[in-house]
């Protein structure tokens, strides 16, 4: 096993997540069980106090948890210089057979521990705190999840091994691949340029008819569609290669960090909008505010990306 700095942050803070969030686990089971508001007794007045602990340990999960994503991808980065074959985090990560699904779980809670903030910001807004029970479901389920997401965090760095030839992110991302994504280097990549368009502007009819379905809907694809397309398109004019397909590499100094700046507002842009759009069905009522937020941040991330093919075609008169 590899004990860099880095690691030994990662980890320690994995078994903090661990330990204060099996406490809040505890008390949620006891809150989904015992909650009843109407109820002036004891134990209702003792889940009430701890309903506020369980809330506060969530919110320092949450917010140590994002700058330690980023972290994370920093720290395979670093160690592609030790990784034979590895020339950037892709390499790092998938030098193990479940680095992709531990990524994947990473963002997941993300996204779940940061709408159990949202819906607890409203429950605690209303008298009746009408989404007690739910939230607490909603973290018993989080918590399943962020369990996994350690348990392959810590056998993923106990499976690195420095002797061990990985494939580097030119493998890795090309038709040759044996990945789960590789059949989509068969299809023109034009077509995912015409669906990331179409994807946004039918997010953008969703914001101006603030219909919630189609915001909600549409910042899920958009999440994905960003994703493929950005592999598949954009990021060849950010390495100015036609063959460089990785989506790792921009966040290297070469590329001035471009990467963190589009994954930091594909993330808000579709958290907010789902988050949004899941609370006006519950609320029966347009959540201007996160619409706002959500388009502004698609947005942004949408003029980057569009920005790059543009000037390189106004400096070459010509496509990658």
């Amino acid at each position: 096993m590899l004990l860099t700095p880095e690691i030994i942050t990662i980890l320690t803070l994995d078994f903090i997540f661990i330990f204060f969030g099996l406490i809040a686990f505890v008390i949620s089971i006891k809150i989904v069980k015992s909650w009843d508001l109407n109820s002036t007794s004891q134990a209702q007045y003792k889940l009430e106090k701890q309903s506020f602990l369980v809330s506060t340990i969530i919110k320092y999960i949450f917010i140590v948890k994002l700058p330690l994503f980023l972290f994370f991808i920093f720290t395979a980065d670093k160690l592609s210089d030790i990784i034979t074959g590895a020339m950037c985090g892709a390499g790092v990560v998938n030098s193990v057979s479940f680095g992709s699904s531990m990524f994947f779980y990473k963002i997941l809670n993300l996204y779940i521990f940061g709408f159990w903030l949202v819906l607890n910001n409203y429950d605690l807004k209303k008298e009746n705190q009408p989404y007690t029970k739910y939230k607490f479901w909603l973290y018993i389920f989080g918590f399943i999840f962020l369990l996994t997401e350690v348990y392959l965090e810590i056998d993923f760095f106990l499976s690195l091994d420095v002797s061990k030839l990985v494939s580097c992110c030119g493998t890795l991302f090309s038709a040759a691949s044996k990945s789960s994504i590789s059949f989509i280097y068969n299809i023109d990549k034009i077509y995912f340029v015409y669906i990331f368009y179409a994807v946004f502007l039918f997010l953008l009819l969703g914001f101006m008819l603030k219909n919630s379905i189609a915001i909600l809907l549409g910042n899920i694809s958009f999440v994905f569609i960003s994703i493929i397309s950005l592999i598949m398109f954009f990021g060849t004019y950010i390495y100015q290669l036609p063959t460089h397909h990785c989506p790792f590499c921009m966040l290297q100094k070469d590329y001035y960090y471009i990467g963190y700046v589009l994954y930091v507002t594909l993330y808000i842009g579709t958290f907010y909008g789902v988050s949004g759009a899941i609370m006006s069905i519950l609320e029966k009522r347009k959540e201007k505010f996160y619409y706002n937020v959500s388009m502004i941040f698609n947005t942004i991330y949408t003029l980057i990306i569009s920005a790059y093919p543009i000037v390189y075609f106004i400096k070459n008169g010509v496509w990658l």
